[in-house]
């Protein structure tokens, strides 16, 4: 056997395991619920994924939109908008932080009463 045949059963040994992760941690996880919206550690709000709209934040520094059972922030006053970068989630345990304005949408499972978030 060659160096490159080797080479080439490696190359197809990582793609092989690369796609078992892809399934194993996003196809394979649990669609949430709702989310739970929280202000320095405290939580204000929470919402159904299933319920649309658009929802201000935070006293107007953030909005959070809820639409085909994703949820994301379209607006924030922060200057970095990283928050707005974050994109949609939907499954359970993920989340968007907003650090300036100290405020986390996190997704909760059907089967959670409460979330934890570690601050």
């Amino acid at each position: 056997m060659t160096k490159f045949q080797r080479d080439i059963i490696l190359i197809c040994a990582f793609l092989l395991v690369a796609a078992a992760l892809f399934l194993i941690f996003f196809l394979g996880a649990e669609e949430g619920a709702g989310v739970v919206v929280k202000v320095n550690g405290v939580e204000i709000a929470r919402y159904s994924l299933t319920q649309e709209g658009e929802y201000e934040l935070n006293g107007g520094t953030n909005t959070l939109v809820i639409k085909d059972g994703k949820a994301w922030i379209s607006h924030a006053d922060c200057p970095d908008h990283l928050c707005v970068k974050q994109g949609k989630i939907r499954s359970n345990g993920q989340s968007i932080a907003c650090r300036p304005n100290f405020l986390t949408v996190t997704v909760y499972g059907k089967d959670d009463s409460d979330v934890d978030l570690i601050s």
